[in-house]
C-alpha cells in the first residue's frame, strides 16, 4: 500500500514550492467572502437570541424571567469547549522544537475558518426551515460548530508539520463538510447517542487524518528527522494543551446533553475516567523503560485517552467504577499504541502519523462508539425506568417503539459509518492534495516554522547564574592584573 502511493505521489510530481503570497491571501479572502454571502443568505438568530421573537417566545411559554434563556445553561460549557479548541488542541500540537508558530497558528486558522464552515453545513442538515430557507443559530450551535472543528483538528494532527496552510484550509473545508454528512447519518438517520463525540468527532477526525497521511506518504521525511522531536520547553508548551483538554474534558461531553440528570451523569463519568487513564498512562510508561523513567509523549495525549472513550456513553447510566474501568483500559490501549502501533503502521503501512491520532484519537473513539453500543443494550428498565429509556435514548416519533438491543446494533453501526467516512473521505482528500500545486514543503524542509513563518532570530543568552559567575571571573582577573602591575611598578 505504501508504494501505490509513493508511486502516486511520483505521478503528481515533487512538491517544493512553498510560496504562498498569492494562494493563502487568495483562498482565506475568497472563502471568507463566501462566508459573509452564504450567512447573509441563510443565517438568523433563533428564537432565543433574537430581541423580538425572544420577547414573543417568553410570551408564548409564560417564561417571566431571561434567566431561563437557555444561553444561561450553555454558555459555560461553550467557553470550556471553546478553550478546549482554540487552547488546548493548538498548545498540544507544539511539542515539536521548531514547529510552535505551525502548530497554534494553523490550529488558529482551521478553527476560526472551521466554525463559519460548520454553523453553514450542519445548519443546512438540522436546522433549516423549508419554509423561509433560514438557519436559526444560538449558543447550542456554536457549540456544535466547534464539535465539527474538533474533527478537522484532529485531522491535522496526523499531519503536523508535512502541510502547507493552504493544504490544511482544503481539508477543513472537506472535513467540516463530511463531519456534517456523517454525523446527520449517525445521528438523525441512525438515532444514535453520542454527546461526547466518540464516533462522530474522534473516530471520524482520526481515521480522516490518518487516511490523508498515508496517501501523502514521504519516503523520504527522515531527511527532516532532525526537526521530528521536542525540546525540554516545546514539551513543556505541549503539556499546558494536555492540562487544559484533561480540566475541561467533562464540559466537552456534557456540553449538549439534557438538561439536569443527564448533564451531570456526563461530567462525572467523564471526570473519573480521565483519572484512572492517567494512572494507568504512567504505570505502562514507567513499565516500557529500563529504569522506569516516564516519557513525556505518554503523558501528553495517553492520559486524555478516558476521556475520548468515554464520550458516546458519558451519559448513559455506566455506574461510576465502568468509567474507572473504561479510562483504565484505554489508558493502557493508547500508551501501548505510542510505545508498539505507531512505529509498526509506519514501519509496514507506510503511515507518518506526527501525533500518534492513532492512539488518542482513532482507536479510543472507536472503542468509545463499541462501549456506548454494549451499555445502550445492556440498558434495563430497573435502572433507568420507563421514563428514563425515553428521556435519555430519545425514545420518542418513529423511534418510540425501538428496544434497548436494536439500539445497541444501531450505535455499532453509528460507529463503522463514521470510520468508513474517515478512511474513504480521507483518501479522496489525501489525492486531492497530492496535486503540486499547494505549496507544501519538501521531505527534508518538514517540521520546520521557518518554512510559512517569520521567525525572530535565537538569542544566545546565559543563564543568570552562569553571567553572574562569568562576571565574578573576570572581575578577579581585572583584580589580579591590577594588583600585578601595582607590583611590579
Amino acid at each position: 500500500m505504501g508504494n501505490c502511493c509513493e508511486r502516486a505521489g511520483n505521478f503528481f510530481g515533487p512538491q517544493k514550492n512553498t510560496n504562498v503570497r498569492v494562494s493563502l491571501p487568495a483562498v482565506c479572502f475568497v472563502w471568507q467572502i463566501a462566508m459573509i454571502i452564504l450567512f447573509g443568505v441563510f443565517i438568523r438568530y433563533d428564537d432565543e437570541s433574537d430581541v423580538r421573537l425572544w420577547i414573543q417566545h417568553k410570551l408564548d411559554h409564560n417564561i417571566t424571567s431571561d434567566i431561563e434563556n437557555d444561553f444561561y445553561f450553555r454558555y459555560p460549557s461553550f467557553q470550556d469547549v471553546h478553550v478546549m479548541i482554540f487552547v488546548g488542541f493548538g498548545f498540544l500540537m507544539t511539542f515539536l522544537k521548531r514547529y510552535s508558530f505551525g502548530g497554534v497558528g494553523f490550529n488558529f486558522l482551521i478553527a476560526a475558518f472551521g466554525l463559519q464552515w460548520a454553523l453553514l453545513m450542519q445548519g443546512w442538515f438540522h436546522s433549516l426551515d423549508l419554509t423561509t430557507g433560514k438557519i436559526s443559530i444560538g449558543v447550542e450551535s456554536l457549540i456544535n460548530a466547534d464539535f465539527c472543528c474538533a474533527g478537522s483538528l484532529i485531522a491535522f494532527g496526523a499531519l503536523l508539520g508535512k502541510v502547507s496552510p493552504v493544504q490544511l484550509l482544503v481539508v477543513t473545508l472537506f472535513g467540516v463538510t463530511l463531519f456534517a454528512v456523517e454525523e446527520y447519518i449517525i445521528l438523525s438517520l441512525l438515532h444514535c447517542r453520542d454527546a461526547g463525540g466518540s464516533m462522530v468527532i474522534h473516530a471520524f477526525g482520526g481515521y480522516y487524518g490518518l487516511a490523508i497521511s498515508w496517501v501523502l506518504y514521504r519516503p523520504n521525511l527522515h531527511l527532516s528527522k532532525r526537526l521530528n522531536g521536542s525540546v525540554y520547553h516545546s514539551d513543556v508548551f505541549a503539556m499546558i494543551g494536555t492540562l487544559f483538554l484533561w480540566m475541561f474534558w467533562p464540559s466537552f461531553n456534557s456540553a449538549i446533553t439534557d438538561h439536569g440528570d443527564g448533564q451531570h451523569r456526563a461530567a462525572i463519568n467523564t471526570y473519573l475516567a480521565l483519572a484512572s487513564s492517567v494512572l494507568t498512562t504512567v504505570a505502562i510508561s514507567s513499565m516500557s523503560q529500563k529504569k522506569g523513567k516516564l516519557d513525556m509523549v505518554h503523558i501528553q495525549n495517553a492520559t486524555l485517552a478516558g476521556g475520548v472513550a468515554m464520550g458516546t456513553a458519558a451519559e448513559f447510566m455506566i455506574t461510576p467504577y465502568g468509567s474507572l474501568i473504561v479510562g483504565f483500559c484505554t489508558g493502557i490501549i493508547s500508551t501501548f499504541g505510542y510505545l508498539f502501533v505507531t512505529p509498526f503502521l509506519e514501519r509496514v503501512l507506510k503511515l507518518q502519523d506526527t501525533c500518534g491520532v492513532h492512539n488518542l484519537h482513532a482507536v479510543p473513539g472507536m472503542l468509545g462508539g463499541f462501549i456506548g453500543a454494549i451499555v445502550a443494550a445492556a440498558a434495563t428498565e430497573e435502572v433507568y425506568s420507563r421514563e428514563g429509556l425515553n428521556i435519555v435514548f430519545d425514545f420518542t416519533g418513529s423511534f418510540a417503539n425501538r428496544s434497548v438491543g436494536t439500539q445497541g446494533g444501531f450505535q455499532a453501526a453509528g460507529t463503522c459509518v463514521s470510520i468508513a467516512f474517515g478512511l474513504v473521505g480521507g483518501a479522496i482528500v489525501g489525492f486531492i492534495l497530492r496535486f503540486p500545486i499547494w505549496g507544501d514543503p519538501a521531505d527534508d524542509n518538514c517540521y520546520d516554522d521557518e518554512v510559512y513563518w517569520e521567525v525572530p532570530e535565537d538569542e544566545e543568552t546565559l543563564p543568570p547564574v552562569l553571567e553572574y559567575n562569568n562576571h565574578m571571573i573576570h572581575k578577579h582577573q581585572d583584580i589580579s592584573e591590577s594588583n600585578f602591575s601595582v607590583e611590579q611598578s
